[in-house]
């Protein structure tokens, strides 16, 4: 048994336990969804920790900042920073008014079933997005420790695991896996950092220089080093882009389902509130890791050493530090006679590979199964969230009219888990080649244009109406759908198996590689138009009890 399967395997265990054990106490839809309203302020704060710090971000962002550098680390920025938002915009509010759901909070006073399935209809998209990211994560990175399962089998493999913890044990099972997995992803971003820094002497001048002294070509081909910005957002268009994806990660926390969700796991207003300050400071010691990984794997390892090694087209183990780095694999590499070692780039392996380096084949092996636990807890509770949308918004609020039974909503939600987790593997298979942090950019592209609009707006002011709601949430969601079907992201990739079966790829109609710049005003000013051309007398009395009840919690959810 190899350190990477073995390691693997403990995790696995040790989260089938907690789901064993959790299992029991999902009888209702209310522990299910909600876990109780049991856990903590500092109990969720790491979970929303755990459920934020996602592939994207341990594998994503660290291969971003490897290749780009300054740009790169632009990620991590937006990423912190979006916290604000939520501390500041969404949770109390939130958690006063909802019960299971993002539709709870925007159909509280926008009445009417559109509302609730329009806002179903988004968590769903979103949460499919930011499925497929982390799944496309979990393939690279256990691909790279047990090839001979293939990609395709470990993509099955994860969305089995995940379907068992959610399936059986709910929002209760799936926080502890999230504190669990923050725990070591902290630890192994720690030590990661502290490695770096000693391969450097301590020395910050030492360690800054070395990666000053790396010059790469930007995406329009300018040569420059990696910390002078303009390697991944060059000229006028790069500009906008960086804006863009800015705008995408600071305003879509505040309506992604998966985070919102969690703000209903805790009793009080004052814990959602405790929730948001532990998982800021948990993050930021995070994403300042993130630095000294991303640019350690650039000046340790070298760009021309970040990826995997083909065998005559075929994917093999390989483990940086059983290669002599003094024969530099950047192109071929001839070895044990007529066979060849050949470079395909892949920088969702720049952390893996770096913890190969410093540590050695059992570091890395712990770096793998940590990034292995952090796909399947994001995983996992962005599946609640869609199963919940289902569940509770459309079958239970809509179809049923809140008259069905608690074991029928449980046997809906299981279902939709099965079919959401289903249709995120076979995705996932076909868009293996897209970095994953930038494939999470696009989501929280998506629910910043569907969903924060009607959020905010639903909060703040008071002619704001169902028209408006569905305006804003149908425009927002079908202009970033759209924008990012004919932008670079999309049209620009290459297909696997694209010239073997004669496809040709288009040219990207719309310039920008995220769609934020142009779908969130699109979402933002959909819904105050149609507001102002519409009105709803009952909307505007509701505004009053939403105001009282998002501040002080009177009648909330217990």
């Amino acid at each position: 048994m190899t350190p990477g399967i073995g390691m693997f395997g403990l995790f696995v265990i040790a989260t089938l336990i907690i789901t064993a054990w959790a299992s029991a106490r999902n009888t209702t839809s209310k522990g299910f969804f909600t876990a109780h309203r049991e856990i903590s302020g500092v109990q969720n704060g790491w979970a929303i920790a755990g459920d934020y710090m996602s592939a994207a971000s341990f594998l994503g962002i660290t291969g971003l900042i490897a290749f780009y550098g300054f740009d790169g680390f632009m990620y991590s920025v937006g990423w912190l920073v979006a916290y604000l938002t939520v501390l500041f915009l969404v949770a109390e509010p939130l958690r006063n008014v909802g019960k299971y759901t993002m539709a709870d909070l925007i159909s509280f006073r926008l009445r009417g079933h559109p509302v609730r399935a329009m806002a179903a209809i988004s968590t769903l998209v979103v949460a499919l997005i930011y499925m497929i990211a982390q799944m496309v994560g979990a393939g690279s990175v256990i691909n790279l420790l047990v090839p001979q399962l293939g990609y395709s089998t470990t993509i099955v493999a994860v969305g089995t695991i995940m379907l068992i913890y959610v399936i059986f044990g709910g929002m209760l099972a799936t926080t502890w896996v999230q504190i669990v997995k923050a725990g070591l992803l902290l630890t192994a971003a720690l030590i990661m950092s502290f490695l770096v820094m000693l391969h450097f002497g301590f020395s910050l001048p030492a360690f800054f220089h070395a990666a000053a002294n790396i010059n790469a070509a930007g995406s329009t081909g300018a040569v420059r080093n990696l910390l002078q910005p303009g390697l991944l957002y060059q000229g006028s268009l790069g500009k906008l882009d960086l804006i863009s994806l800015g705008l995408a990660l600071v305003l879509g926390t505040a309506g992604l389902p998966h985070i919102l969700m969690r703000f209903y796991t805790v009793p009080t207003a004052k814990a959602a509130r405790t929730s948001v300050a532990w998982a800021m400071s948990l993050i930021g010691v995070f994403y300042l890791s993130t630095t000294f990984m991303g640019l350690g794997a650039a000046t340790i390892l070298g760009q021309e050493n970040i990826g995997i090694r083909l065998s005559n087209g075929d994917a093999i183990r390989y483990i940086a530090v059983h290669y002599d780095q003094s024969k530099a694999l950047t192109a071929e590499y001839k070895r044990n006679g007529d066979q060849y070692l050949v470079v395909q780039p892949n920088d969702n392996l720049a952390a893996p590979l770096l913890a190969a380096k410093l540590g050695g084949e059992y570091f890395m092996a712990f770096v793998a199964a940590v990034a292995f636990a952090t796909i399947l807890a994001v995983v996992a509770g962005l599946t609640i969230s869609a199963s919940s949308a289902i569940a509770h918004d459309i079958w239970w609020n809509i179809v049923r009219k809140g008259r069905g039974d608690e074991r029928e909503q449980m046997i809906v939600a299981r279902t939709t888990a099965i079919v959401v987790g289903g249709l995120a593997i076979f995705l996932s298979i076909g868009l293996r080649t897209l970095n994953i942090a930038f494939l999470v950019g696009l989501a929280f592209a998506v629910a910043a244009s569907a969903n924060v609009p009607s959020i905010l707006l639903s909060l703040s002011w008071r002619r704001f109406n169902h028209i408006g709601a569905l305006s804003g949430m149908i425009a927002g969601l079908a202009s970033s759908l759209f924008f990012i079907a004919i932008s670079p992201a999309v049209m620009g990739i290459d297909l696997p198996g694209a010239a073997t079966h004669h496809i040709i790829q288009a040219n990207p109609l719309f310039p920008l590689q995220n769609p934020g710049l142009v779908s969130i005003p699109i979402g933002l000013i959909a819904a105050i138009l149609g507001t102002l051309f519409s009105k709803d007398e009952q909307a505007e009395t509701d505004f009053n009890q939403l105001v009282v009840r998002a501040n002080t919690g009177m009648g909330a959810e217990v």
